[in-house]
């Protein structure tokens, strides 16, 4: 199908990638979708409501235009919807663009969509559980340390995109550097020991850090990087390896695994993030959670080169 006979509609949040999506938003609109209609977000939560009655109002396709909280809230609009037949775009104006960026939407609006064409897949989702709440993700979860570093990047006002994730990694790491005793079990393997951090992903990268760069939205798996007992030495020592997406294996306070459905409990309450939204903070007294792969859950655009 072409944009002719697509009813598209844009949601897009005004404040995202630090306010600059609002003087973007036009600008792409004119190239990628210029009879689509816009909906601007009013603040957190709303782009779920929007998504969700603009697949309900028959829209084919629903753009993101953001960063991944933008397309983590529309993501939750349409899969809390009855219609599985309507589409997630992304146009990626945020701060951080980690789904844009596995969709291969980066080179694409840098080019303006020139040598692209649509194609149009069923990608895997996850769920995650805690007591009382459940929540979609389309890229990323965890908890522990990182989610430590998505709960600072909120904090920090005029950083966007790596530089803001690594400011916010540096701050986790004076403040909340903690590797409490947790039993998670990986589908049917238990893991009991010290845990700095548990990554769930679908997609490659996790706060702009390329930690599971074999990751596939569409293998009907999750990868996962546990991290244990790893001292501060050690991180800083191979951060440079985790930016550029080569995980030191050889390390035993690192394992990697493929799975469906991770659960954990623990000695200490968490910090969760869904695609770098909080879904619980310490605060909350959270300590178990359950995150399972709901595989080609999603239809969804991806930009692939002619």
């Amino acid at each position: 199908m072409t944009n002719a006979t697509v009813r598209q509609c844009v949601i897009y949040n005004p404040a995202a990638g630090r306010g600059r999506a609002k003087q973007k938003i036009d600008e792409t609109r004119r190239w990628a979708g210029p009879d689509a209609m816009l909906m601007p977000t009013e603040g957190p939560g709303h782009a779920i409501e929007l998504a969700r009655s603009a697949a309900e109002a028959g829209f084919d396709e629903v753009i993101a235009a953001g960063g991944d909280g933008t397309v983590h809230e529309v993501a939750n609009g349409l899969l809390q919807s009855d219609r599985p037949e309507v589409a997630l775009g992304v146009w990626p104006l945020g701060s951080s663009n980690d789904y844009a960026f596995a969709l291969g939407r980066h080179e694409w609006l840098a080019r303006r969509g020139a040598g692209f064409r649509f194609e149009r897949f069923r990608a895997d989702v996850g769920r995650v559980r805690i007591p009382g709440h459940e929540r979609f993700f389309v890229n990323c979860a965890g908890f522990g340390f990182n989610g430590m570093v998505a709960h600072e990047a909120r904090s920090i006002r005029r950083l966007r995109g790596t530089a803001l994730y690594s400011w916010a990694f540096v701050r986790a790491m004076i403040w909340h550097y903690r590797t409490p005793i947790r039993t998670t079990t990986f589908d049917h393997t238990v893991v009991e020991g010290p845990t700095l951090s548990v990554s769930v992903d679908l997609g490659v990268r996790e706060g702009g850090f390329p930690i599971t760069p074999k990751a596939s939205l569409e293998d009907g798996l999750f990868d996962t990087l546990h991290v244990s007992d790893m001292n501060r030495r050690q991180m800083i020592r191979y951060l440079p390896s985790f930016m550029r997406g080569r995980v030191p294996t050889h390390l035993t306070c690192l394992t990697q695994r493929l799975c469906r459905a991770v659960r954990s409990d623990g000695e200490e309450a968490i910090c969760l993030h869904a695609d770098g939204e909080i879904v619980c903070d310490q605060s909350a007294g959270i300590r178990e959670v359950e995150l399972e792969l709901l595989p080609g859950r999603l239809l969804v655009d991806r930009a692939a080169s002619r």
